[in-house]
């Protein structure tokens, strides 16, 4: 048995939102709890030390049970259903070995290194090399592109650690009313018109004089101009890692199997799991308003979320939030932190204090754009350009793609020095950001692909191929094909739903929209989503959809593979052992 602390921060660790650092050299990643190191050392020392060293559950029946409430009988049934009564409980790093999520290991390195169980009866165990293989095949870069809709991206702090502003794209020279803010440099002068999103990702750690306190989360807005602004929420979703009362949508991190298909009661792990699942599936939460009408000259609350603590151990917790927005002129939008009651969110007064003050702590300043070494990618806080990668995947200068191709790959959330040789970024690019965030939107978070592939069986036999989202080592380089773990690591690198039309039914029929949802690991090849079976020269598309989730780390592939003469992979030895204990 493993004790509680460590479990609890692998899982939010492994929630933490874009990637912060390439290691070079050693591929070892800095540990989320690293990151969070003095404020839990803080929180921590006011809890008893008694309750660290409760064991941790199995995980089996009870252990789902035991998770309520945070989650309806529905879905501890259809968990219960899903994980094995007997299965052991999982090997769990060392706090200051959690890996921190995004972590860019160096081309052809493994993405996280891990620590070996510790043998507590004897010596430690001798270091196994890490075993890697090559899958030949082609890596082409994902066609399509990303719309030109804003988003505001809000995660630069994650771990707050002091109030004030996260985000303005205020005016200071004019404010909500008329009158200049006097801190300039805390406002991005960025209205936002017609069609926008906010993302937004945040943890809170506690404070160390209590063990309950709250922090509040509060998204305000004001007209551009002198009339009445309508704006309108299309789609949003919010969720806490955990929830203290039952009240507030949570999403715990689960230790699910790799692949469960989605029904009429939505499976996910993690908040960000949550919160892609229920936009894919075109979905409103309950706790947010259809709407609102803003008046001119006055700051109006949109919202206000608490991110609590009490009763948790460690005092850690996170929320994730994203709100698809439309509005009839321009508008200015903020997002702001305060500690305050755990019962009673602050007053509107509050917040318009806030709104005339300072940045709340920033974090984790980039390396420059284009600097050699090590890169630290840091987090964003800005407006990005770009809400949705749209793409028909067909071969160059033709209709449809070839199923001859196979295997064929397409990277997901490729990122600067993650492309996996095809040279594509497909990060959104920053049209407004703040000094010391980072200069890029990296990682695509809460962007929402949508692919076609109009598929043609050009040869002259029966063919099926598979599809399948994996999660390759992440390379910049041209390999021939992928490289992946034999056996995949234990840092989970994606937990995130897709959504497939298009594939093999009975009788030989298309199915419509199925969902699934995805945990994937470091260096893990992906299970079969379905099959798609032509005869020559039949034809079928198949559509994709998936929002990338802040419970991710970049990139992943789009693949199709064959069912019957996939590639026979490549064994290479990896010279870089598991880190000592």
């Amino acid at each position: 048995m493993k004790p509680l602390l460590p479990l609890l921060l692998l899982a939010l660790g492994a929630a933490a939102e874009p990637p912060l650092r390439a290691a070079h050299g050693s591929g070892q990643a800095e540990g989320f709890s690293r990151l969070l190191a003095k404020p839990l050392q803080a929180a921590q020392s006011a809890s008893a030390a008694s309750r660290h060293s409760a064991p941790v559950p199995p995980l089996s029946r009870p252990y789902v049970s035991s998770l309520k409430p945070q989650l309806d009988a529905d879905q501890s049934r259809t968990l219960a259903q899903a994980i094995p009564a007997k299965t052991a409980a999982p090997q769990v790093p060392a706090p200051g070995r959690v890996p921190v999520q995004g972590q860019s290991p160096v081309p052809g390195q493994p993405a996280a290194a891990t620590k070996a169980p510790l043998n507590r009866t004897g010596p430690a165990a001798t270091p196994q090399p890490a075993q890697t293989v090559l899958r030949r095949q082609t890596v082409a870069p994902l066609a399509g592109g990303l719309d030109r809709v804003p988003m505001v991206n809000d995660n630069n702090p994650e771990l707050i650690v002091g109030p004030g502003i996260l985000f303005s794209g205020f005016d200071p020279r004019r404010g909500w009313n008329g009158v200049p803010l006097p801190r300039a440099a805390a406002h991005l002068n960025s209205p936002l018109n017609g069609a926008f999103e906010l993302f937004s990702h945040h943890v809170y750690a506690g404070k160390p004089e209590s063990l309950d306190s709250t922090l509040w989360l509060a998204v305000v807005a004001a007209p551009r101009g002198d009339r009445p602004v309508r704006l309108r929420l299309r789609a949003g979703s919010t969720a806490l890692s955990q929830s203290v009362d039952g009240q507030d949508p949570a999403a715990p991190f689960l230790p699910l199997p790799t692949l469960l298909p989605q029904g009429v009661t939505p499976i996910w792990s993690g908040p960000g799991s949550r919160v892609a699942t229920e936009l894919l599936r075109r979905e409103r939460s309950p706790l947010l308003p259809s709407e609102w009408v803003l008046p001119p000259g006055q700051l109006s609350t949109l919202l206000v979320l608490p991110i609590p603590v009490r009763g948790l151990d460690p005092l850690l917790n996170g929320r994730n939030l994203q709100l698809r927005l439309d509005s009839d002129a321009a508008v200015d939008i903020a997002t702001l932190a305060a500690f305050g009651d755990t019962r009673q969110p602050p007053p509107a007064a509050v917040w318009a204090q806030l709104l005339q003050g300072e940045l709340s702590p920033k974090e984790h300043a980039p390396s420059p754009k284009g600097s050699p070494g090590p890169m630290i990618y840091s987090r964003v806080s800005g407006v990005e350009q770009g809400s949705a990668w749209r793409g028909r995947l067909s071969d160059p200068g033709q209709t449809s793609l070839a199923m001859s191709r196979a295997p064929i790959s397409w990277p997901i959330a490729a990122l600067e020095r993650g492309t996996f040789g095809t040279g594509q970024v497909q990060t959104p690019p920053l049209s407004a950001f703040y000094p010391g965030s980072a200069w890029a939107a990296h990682g695509s978070y809460g962007v929402e692909y949508d692919l076609s592939l109009p598929l043609r069986n050009d040869t002259s036999a029966p063919l099926s191929l598979q599809l399948a989202l994996e999660s390759p080592l992440k390379s910049d380089q041209a390999l021939g094909g992928l490289r992946f773990n034999s056996v995949p690591g234990k840092a989970v690198l994606f937990r995130g739903t897709v959504e497939v039309s298009g594939l093999d039914g009975s009788a030989g029929r298309p199915l419509g929209r199925q969902g699934f949802h995805l945990v994937l690991r470091a260096g893990q090849m992906g299970p079969a989503l379905g099959t798609v079976t032509l005869a020559p020269g039949q034809q079928r598309q198949l559509q994709v959809r998936l929002i990338y989730p802040a419970d991710a780390t970049p990139p992943q592939v789009l693949s199709l593979l064959p069912v019957s003469a996939a590639a026979e992979p490549v064994k290479q030895s990896q010279s870089t052992p598991s880190a000592a204990p």
